[in-house]
């Protein structure tokens, strides 16, 4: 088996149709599965000639535009092991990022942070001359092996380099039908960035997958105008965060004609944006709810909506039970650990190097995702809020010790906590809590250097003290509660 050639096989049947069309004002550039694949197999081909060989991983710092996905696919192709990453990670990021998973080489577009690392850059500029180069076999082997790796924040602080087995891109198709509901025909427009794995997955695999077309905005697109792009190029569905469709709300734009419903992922759904979208649009926002270690688990779909403030139910073929202490399930009504069962295809192989990590996520036979949750008779999930204190930033998780390391490190921050505070329906912000005599402009200057835009802080709020459990440790549920409507 072979990642890349699972996504690109059904490309084969209809080589001239269009796979990929990035989409601007001024134009679009239209990718055939002809050329897709063309230029996936001869990156493949450039990679091996470059100096890689299967099962060395390749570090991708690459913007938002098409060399992603085709870098991605064409180093699985060749059996090299890709890891996206975020390219708006600062060089310290990376850097510590970087030491984890000892990158053969690095691949590089213009402007993009790069870590300290004795790994050879590959330019993007070289990565494009690959395209037309002969193409590669696609490497075939067990579909246990490693395929790619990808970064999800522990809630310790230090984000885990996540492994993933060829094996997962098979368990996608129970999102076919349990989220999407999407045919070969469909024309998905994701929101996201290319360099977004939820771009990468929803956006792009899935839909070639099918046969299917993807839709991305180019870079600089303003997202008021997605719904005139989705007009004009007959988008069928609409995929993005649950930000991004509130956003759209608050725009003026015409309806689509040709759409059928929205995807949402990457943060709570709330229902007063899924009625308001519906009301807009004549259309249903479905909202899936995953994990880094096992993608989307649970999902409403156009064949079962999601009953109103529920995450949906568990996608076909996919185990998923509410558990107690001792890793039993628990009966509906009654509240629990969500979890999936160890056998799932679409389950990570592990944390690289961590096997004590991963050991403690597992509880029996089962995975726990960190989140509490109850079932109801008709098996729809409620979440009921995270069994940890990791916060949502835009779709991203964020561990505080990520955010707190970094304030720290003023000599008069004195005590910091970083907490998710609820400022809306559905929005939240990051906020900084410090005790010492910083000043809040030192400590976002120190926040913007070494965070991703999305890490940092929104509000910044100084306390005499923080509120403390009666083990002594930072109370972060009382400062949510304490400062959530004092600052709408």
């Amino acid at each position: 088996m072979n990642l890349a050639q699972h996504v690109l096989t059904a490309g084969l049947s209809c080589p001239d149709k269009l796979a990929l069309s990035v989409i601007g004002a001024t134009g679009a550039d239209h990718w055939s599965f002809q050329r897709l694949t063309r230029a996936v197999r001869g990156t493949a081909t450039g990679l091996l000639q470059a100096g890689l060989c299967p099962g060395d991983r390749l570090l991708m710092r690459l913007g938002n535009r098409p060399s992603f996905p085709i870098a991605y696919l064409g180093a699985i192709v060749a059996g090299i092991v890709p890891v996206p990453t975020s390219a708006q990670l600062t060089r310290s990021e990376i850097t510590r990022l970087a030491a984890q998973i000892g990158p053969a080489m690095i691949v590089a577009g213009a402007g993009i942070a790069l870590p300290d690392h004795p790994a050879p850059v590959l330019a993007e500029e070289v990565l494009q001359g690959f395209h037309d180069l002969p193409p590669a076999d696609f490497a075939q082997g067990d579909p246990e092996r490693l395929a790619y790796i990808v970064f999800t924040s522990g809630s310790s602080g230090q984000p885990r380099a996540v492994m993933h087995a060829h094996r997962a891109i098979s368990a996608r198709r129970m999102m076919f039908d349990g989220w999407y509901g999407m045919t070969g025909a469909d024309r998905l427009l994701h929101a996201g960035a290319f360099n977004w794995t939820f771009t990468l997955g929803t956006g792009l695999m899935d839909p070639w997958t099918l046969g299917a077309t993807a839709l991305i905005p180019a870079e600089g697109t303003p997202l008021e105008q997605i719904p005139l792009l989705a007009s004009r190029h007959g988008a069928t569905i609409l995929a993005g965060a649950p930000g991004i469709f509130r956003r759209l709300l608050r725009a003026d734009w015409r309806p689509i004609p040709t759409l059928r419903h929205g995807l949402a992922a990457g943060e709570r759904l709330d229902p007063a944006l899924r009625d308001a979208w519906t009301a807009r649009t004549g259309t249903d926002l479905h909202e899936a709810m995953g994990a880094s270690e096992i993608s989307t688990f649970l999902s409403g779909s156009p064949d079962r909506p999601a009953p109103p403030g529920t995450a949906g139910f568990p996608q076909p073929g996919r185990h998923v039970a509410v558990l107690d202490d001792a890793g039993q399930p628990l009966p509906a009504g009654q509240a629990g650990d969500l979890a999936v069962r160890h056998d799932d295809p679409g389950l990570f192989l592990g944390y690289l190097d961590q096997p004590q990590d991963t050991a403690v996520r597992f509880r029996g036979d089962w995975f726990l995702t960190g989140d509490r949750a109850v079932a109801d008779d008709r098996g729809a999930v409620s979440l009921l809020g995270r069994g940890d204190d990791m916060m949502n930033a835009g779709g991203f998780r964020v561990a505080p010790p990520e955010i707190e390391d970094v304030l720290a490190a003023h000599p008069q921050a004195g005590e910091v906590a970083a907490v998710e505070l609820p400022v809306g329906p559905g929005t939240s912000v990051i906020a900084a809590f410090w005790t010492g005599m910083a000043e809040p402009q030192a400590l976002r200057a120190l926040a913007e250097t070494h965070l991703a835009r999305y890490k940092q802080p929104r509000d910044y709020i100084r306390l005499e003290a923080l509120p403390r459990t009666p083990t002594g440790k930072i109370n972060r549920r009382a400062l949510r509660e304490a400062h959530r409507k004092d600052h709408p």
